[in-house]
């Protein structure tokens, strides 16, 4: 993967995502993380080479079958990317909405997961008059509403203290439980440590995969 005419960020990288595994994505600032989550969310495609997305080759869809396959994606972007005119709770529902859910099931389980992450008092304020932190676990609840097959978050406990930092990774795992695919990309060695899960590692743009409790082999 490339931007415009600039050099190659990502290159002989391959790797297979079971459905139902749990990765941490880890790599120095610049590795090209966020351009490998970028190319799994659909908001890139490969400069060369393949990436497959639920059986589907990405580079052959056309505009219109790509909708319904980041539906099935979640994501938690660094940014958070809110509606700022919209309250917490209508943020988290928006997804369920888009998809067709009843109002009253909408408001049920988003009021019940924003109070599990710590937000059940602030179901009505706005982004604007919230934390950072408190704005990333709006974010982490709106990408996880649906149960996503695959859900994808960029540093998801960079902004909050370790204990809502812990809680979010349970969070994740029950998640994972349910059969959702889950890769987390962080810098948090501790979090990689006590949750011990398989590894992928950038560095200068390639990849090395260290699978649970292994030694680090590298795919290409």
């Amino acid at each position: 993967m490339r931007y415009g005419n600039g050099p190659e960020v990502l290159r002989d990288v391959s790797f297979t995502l079971e459905p139902g595994t749990f990765h941490f994505l880890t790599g120095a600032s610049g590795a090209g993380k966020s351009s490998l989550l970028r190319l799994m969310y659909l908001a890139h495609r490969p400069s060369r080479g393949l990436v497959t997305m639920f059986g589907h080759d990405v580079a052959s869809l056309k505009r219109g079958e790509l909708p319904p396959l980041r539906r099935r994606i979640g994501v938690v972007f660094q940014n958070f990317r809110l509606l700022d005119h919209l309250s917490a709770l209508d943020n988290v529902a928006l997804p369920l909405r888009v998809a067709g859910a009843r109002e009253s099931q909408v408001k049920e389980h988003v009021a019940e997961l924003l109070s599990w992450v710590g937000l059940g008092d602030h179901l009505n304020d706005k982004p604007a008059t919230l934390s950072g932190g408190q704005q990333q676990r709006i974010a982490i609840a709106r990408a996880v509403i649906t149960r996503p097959s695959l859900l994808l978050a960029d540093e998801p406990t960079g902004n909050v203290d370790d204990r809502i930092g812990m809680r979010l990774l349970h969070l994740f795992e029950e998640l994972n439980k349910l059969g959702t695919t889950i890769v987390i990309a962080t810098h948090n060695e501790m979090m990689i440590e006590r949750f011990g899960y398989a590894r992928m590692v950038l560095d200068k743009g390639m990849l090395q995969h260290l699978p649970r409790g292994g030694g680090a082999t590298r795919i290409a």
